[in-house]
């Protein structure tokens, strides 16, 4: 490169939690220079992910990702870390961004090296992205039946708890429940199926497993303000709203992505014995009715015989046809007895989450619920909404269960967004549950001084 500019690329922070904004800025390009910039991440387990863009630097020959768009390239728009969202695996066939081994290697950081060319020169920089902050400690567990990981915030607490749940993809959901506890959260991250002891499918899950769950985790941790909140994803997302409505005395505040209004069939998880329209959930040893029982209307035929990428949430919308087989169906959340966030894709093509949202939303304002109900709704987002500055370009995808290949629906671009905003309003959310419980909790105990005195008094 002519000129006596030196070329510089910086990230910062460098090493940080992934959940981080990041600043990617060049200095030294020649004014009005084509500056191609490359991203490779690798992964402690699986193939490495890349994504690329060209830029053209300013009359001071600095190109800043916040503020500059790309030319062409992986993405478009302005994005500080569109390099990251854009990625595709370099194996072409990779969709998990974590590894899925059950070790602490779930957790590991995701570090990513840049490289910026202008001409015949070029530079290169790299940043750390991690789930777990210092200090966070990674307990497996394996008792009472319980299967599941337990991650403790630094400090000796009391901390808020958190139970996160995965959906029909089965295992433990340690990446979210790593970040939840380097927010402060005592976050317990507990399986159902597909994990070490635990059955190979989702079919007739007792619920009764999860109460059992909610209670060790009060009797373990000691949560501060005795705050219990469950966050669950897909099914997941099905089954917090399920269990705050069963067990309300046990739940604090729920947190349903892409969650469903409606009990379900087994679906892509069911084991091949019982069928995809057998029954999921078991209450009291009996199968809780569901949406494809005794159903007028539903037909598995626009998911199996559409084109593809096949969309899940076609056949699920025949289903909503029969209204008596949706109320019976329907999840009784004017039960749950705390706040309730909601967090839906427009574009969901695993099931219609906008719809369910709104049926669970419409449900609580009907019955008067007395606590907060907040809903998000993403365009041109899909079903994988997770955590902010990951790839979110890999939406066709086959079951982990069944094999089954569809999409999950929604834009990388419009999915990066419903990362980034939903968790940020996820904390929010449980920042403001908090403090509600936690001015409740005072209230009752002032109330119960003062009766106490007024019966001192009487004496």
């Amino acid at each position: 490169m002519s000129g006596t500019q030196t070329l510089s690329l910086t990230v910062l922070p460098a090493d940080a939690l992934i959940d981080v904004p990041r600043r990617i800025v060049l200095h030294g390009a020649p004014a009005g220079a084509r500056v191609a910039i490359a991203s490779r991440t690798e992964r402690a387990h699986g193939a490495p992910w890349s994504a690329d863009a060209a830029f053209v630097a300013d009359a001071d020959g600095i190109v800043d990702l916040s503020r500059d768009a790309p030319v062409s390239g992986s993405y478009a728009g302005i994005s500080a870390l569109g390099l990251v969202w854009s990625q595709t695996p370099v194996d072409g066939t990779s969709r998990d961004v974590f590894p899925t081994p059950l070790s602490a290697l779930v957790t590991a950081p995701l570090v990513t090296t840049l490289t910026a060319s202008v001409s015949d020169a070029s530079v290169s920089a790299r940043f750390t992205q991690r789930l777990a902050t210092e200090g966070v400690t990674r307990r497996e567990i394996r008792e009472q039946g319980l299967v599941g990981t337990l991650y403790l915030p630094p400090g000796e607490g009391p901390h808020p708890a958190v139970m996160v749940l995965n959906g029909s993809g089965g295992g433990i959901n340690e990446p979210r429940a790593a970040l939840y506890a380097s927010r402060g959260y005592a976050a317990f991250a507990l399986g159902y199926f597909k994990a070490p002891g635990l059955p190979d499918y989702i079919s007739n899950t007792p619920l009764e497993y999860f109460e059992r769950g909610l209670r060790w985790l009060r009797d373990t941790v000691r949560p501060a303000h005795d705050f219990v909140a469950l966050s669950g994803q897909s099914r997941g997302g099905e089954l917090v709203l399920l269990l705050g409505a069963t067990f309300p005395e046990l739940v604090s505040a729920v947190i349903g992505y892409v969650p469903s209004a409606l009990v379900h069939s087994a679906q892509n998880a069911a084991d091949p014995a019982t069928g995809r329209e057998g029954p999921t959930w078991l209450l009291n040893g009996e199968p809780l009715p569901h949406i494809w029982e005794n159903n007028r209307t539903a037909s598995w035929a626009p998911y199996d015989e559409g084109p593809p990428p096949h969309r899940h949430a076609h056949a699920m919308l025949t289903a909503l046809d029969d209204p008596d087989a949706v109320e019976r169906a329907r999840i009784r959340v004017e039960r749950i007895r705390g706040p309730v966030m909601l967090l839906s894709a427009e574009d969901d093509g695993s099931w219609p989450s906008s719809r369910y949202s709104r049926m669970v939303a419409e449900r609580l304002e009907a019955h008067g619920h007395p606590h907060a109900v907040e809903h998000l709704d993403f365009e041109r987002a899909g079903h994988a909404i997770v955590f902010p500055y990951v790839p979110t370009t890999q939406v066709v995808y086959a079951h982990p269960v069944s094999g089954r290949v569809s999409t999950g629906g929604g834009e990388p671009a419009a999915n990066a967004h419903a990362d980034e905003r939903s968790w940020a309003a996820v904390q929010a959310f449980l920042a403001r549950a908090i403090e509600a419980r936690a001015t409740q909790a005072g209230s009752v105990a002032a109330s119960d001084s003062s009766s106490e005195d007024s019966h001192d008094t009487d004496r």
